[in-house]
């Protein structure tokens, strides 16, 4: 009989299941799989297109401060390339435009419409479930794979991204098939998988700068332990990865970096128009100390992320703000790498059970101790990172116990994992008491019969053995009926602004879904977006449709009147952050436009579309989350002062002036009197300057100034 190795030992091979030969070739598989390996990998790739494309244009522009930079990137090759927010480059992202490269290149195939900027994300979602499962597979089998891939595609949070615009969709996608990549680095011993796994987290860095690092501990330290070479030959092959991960990451920031400040667009989010600083200061080690300048969120510097997500700590994860997004089988991803480091501890260097372990458990526990204890900005859509980590590993460990079973303590272990399971998706239930009451029971019932049915096996034997095929499905609906509703009820209401969540509404800061336009709000909660939050007055916010599709009285605004209470002032419809009171964009709670309003009305349409010739901006207005809505209604570009929320230092007063008399802007729209750090002291004088010196117009419901007619001399 043939064998195959596996870590340092020899096992037979699989025989080739009976009955294989009958079916379709598509459906066969690897000849070692069982019958129903391929097609239940179909199914489940199949089922997640529809979860994350079925209704996708309800969220309609999703996040419009990426949707603009799309649609600026389609018209624009130099704005594609630099990742610029306006097509005539004034000022980029506060992100590297990785992600934004895949929906502009969609878009200038398929035109500009919510379809063409979102399926990218869902494509790259059912991408990612497939990878998982093939890393997977490989050292744990095909049940193994199954698992892991259901389980990632039916976590809320990944259900929210994979239908979303945000940089995290992309970030994801690699960062998995980096991991498969080092899966065949450890089987093979072959330096150009390493090379591929170092290149693809560097192109994860072009996606979300140094978040796609935090899975490199764990990666090197899987390779120099499991690794088949000699430790020399190891300590290169990993160089030769990290020089192909500099090279991946660092020609895009070394072209910007050579490229002069006056051939390029500023760089958005930074102090000195430096990506580098970028890089390591607002989006790099600013996030862990809190230490940013241009914060969007109050308390910069001082913890602020404590209002968005959470105070830091060891419990962040599991709390309310956290918990329903992603920690649905964390403790049985927890008790799986204890179980699998336990079993395999005495085992030969290059087992592959350990590495599996080392793998996955290194990208879980450095990642999630990050997000726990960071004291900058974070979001509860960041811990979509985490999902293909706890889902390898939960469905790694439901094999190896299930395969032990007959030994007593194994099948108690796996019994006490599928109770803690339930029990815990009946914590997250609970929070939304009044949300489906009846999951909690059936989550509960299903958890204790499959574990009842395990130890009866043990305990019973024969009689017992019939209805053992219960286990599974018993145990299945146990641990992901809470997830996946929490995962259909995503799909199924509209995203839309700068920061969701998903899920239905708890009872913290806004709730799952609630907070600054995340989908919708609980009745009685606190914080943005929530009924007692700043800035919110509760309630689901609009359906998200591009400007023109949208149904009337579903736009998402507050009750007139409404203001915000953040850090540096009271803004009409906004959360009060700079940004937000230009022309009152915003909504249901979000601050500085971060509700994602995209309405504008067909009379300021016209206005900047008829008037843009000879115009090298349409408009400006302070803060790119208030300019969006303009860009996209009009596709024509708008200047945003400030950039994101009008705190980055560009453009000064006198630049501002000089852009004014060479007739490059041809109106300015709202006025901001808010400022909260960095350069809201720019913005601010930019807006009195206007304000003093030109005449308004109400056009809509906004306020215009025509900067071509001074109203004095």
């Amino acid at each position: 009989m043939s064998t195959t190795v596996t870590g340092a030992r020899r096992f037979p091979a699989r025989p080739a299941q009976p009955g294989r030969g009958r079916l379709p070739r598509l459906l066969r598989g690897p000849a070692d799989d069982p019958w129903w390996g391929r097609p239940g990998l179909l199914g489940v790739l199949l089922l997640t297109a529809i979860l994350y494309t079925a209704g996708l244009s309800r969220n309609g522009w999703a996040n419009d401060f990426y949707s603009a930079a799309v649609q600026a990137g389609a018209t624009s090759w130099k704005a594609f390339f630099f990742g610029s927010f306006d097509s005539s480059n004034f000022i980029t992202v506060d992100k590297t435009p990785a992600s934004l490269w895949v929906m502009e290149l969609s878009v200038r195939v398929f035109g500009l419409n919510s379809w063409s900027v979102l399926l990218p994300q869902a494509a790259e979602g059912v991408a990612a479930v497939g990878i998982l499962y093939a890393a997977v597979r490989r050292w744990a089998g095909p049940a193994a794979g199954l698992i892991a891939a259901a389980a990632l595609a039916a976590t809320p949070v990944a259900t929210l991204m994979f239908r979303f615009n945000n940089p995290d969709a992309l970030l994801v996608l690699l960062m998995t098939a980096a991991a498969y990549a080092m899966v065949r680095a450890i089987e093979s011993g072959r330096t150009r998988w390493l090379v591929l796994a170092g290149a693809l987290l560097g192109l994860g860095f072009l996606a979300k700068m140094l978040q796609a690092f935090l899975v490199l501990p764990g990666f090197a330290l899987v390779y120099l332990v499991a690794g088949p070479p000699r430790l020399l030959r190891r300590c290169a092959q990993l160089l030769a990865g990290g020089a192909a991960l500099l090279l991946a990451a660092g020609w895009w920031a070394a072209i910007v970096m050579l490229t002069p400040a006056a051939a390029r667009p500023y760089v958005g989010g930074s102090t000195s128009n430096s990506v580098l600083q970028l890089a390591l200061g607002y989006n790099g080690l600013g996030r862990l100390d809190g230490n940013e300048t241009g914060s969007v969120g109050p308390g910069a510097g001082h913890g602020g992320s404590a209002a968005f997500s959470g105070a830091a700590g060891l419990t962040r994860l599991f709390a309310a703000d956290m918990g329903g997004q992603i920690s649905w089988l964390l403790p049985a991803a927890l008790i799986s790498l204890a179980g699998l480091l336990w079993l395999t501890w005495r085992r030969p260097r290059t087992d592959r059970l350990r590495a599996a372990a080392l793998l996955w458990g290194g990208w879980l526990l450095v990642t999630g101790l990050v997000f726990s204890y960071m004291n900058g900005i974070i979001h509860p859509y960041y811990t979509v990172a985490l999902a293909p980590a706890i889902t390898a590993l939960a469905g790694i460990g439901a094999v190896v116990a299930w395969r032990a079973r007959s030994a007593l303590g194994m099948r108690l272990a796996l019994a006490a994992t599928v109770l803690v399971t339930a029990w815990w998706a009946s914590s997250l239930l609970g929070r939304s008491a009044s949300w489906l009451p009846w999951l909690r029971v059936l989550v509960v019932a299903c958890a204790v019969a499959a574990a009842a049915v395990l130890m009866a096996e043990h305990w019973v034997g024969g009689p017992a053995r019939g209805v053992l095929a219960a286990v599974l499905p018993l145990a299945l609906l146990g641990g992901l009926a809470g997830p996946l509703a929490y995962s259909l009820d995503t799909a199924a209401t509209a995203h839309t602004g700068a920061l969701p969540t998903a899920g239905p509404s708890v009872a913290s800061f806004g709730g799952p879904g609630g907070g600054f336009g995340g989908g919708r709000t609980g009745a009685g909660s606190s914080g943005p977006g929530g009924t007692g939050g700043p800035g919110g007055t509760g309630g689901r916010t609009g359906s998200g449709a591009p400007a023109g599709q949208r149904p009337s009285g579903t736009s998402g605004r507050p009750a007139a009147g409404a203001t915000g209470q953040f850090p540096g002032g009271t803004g009409r419809a906004t959360g009060g952050f700079p940004g937000g009171g230009a022309g009152g964009r915003g909504g249901a709670g979000g601050p500085g436009g971060l509700a994602g309003d995209t309405q504008v009305s067909s009379a300021i349409t016209e206005l900047l579309t008829s008037g843009a010739s000879g115009f090298r901006w349409a408009a400006a207005t302070v803060g790119a989350e208030s300019a969006a809505p303009f860009q996209l209604a009009s596709r024509e570009p708008i200047m945003a002062i400030g950039g994101f929320n009008g705190t980055d230092a560009t453009p000064s007063l006198a630049e501002f002036r000089k852009m004014v008399a060479a007739h490059e802007i041809h109106y300015f729209i709202g006025a901001n009197s808010n400022t909260f750090g960095g350069g809201a002291a720019d913005a601010e004088a930019i807006t009195s300057w206007v304000t003093t010196h030109f005449k308004k117009q109400t056009v809509g419901s906004e306020i215009v100034y025509n900067l071509t007619r001074p109203s004095t001399s």
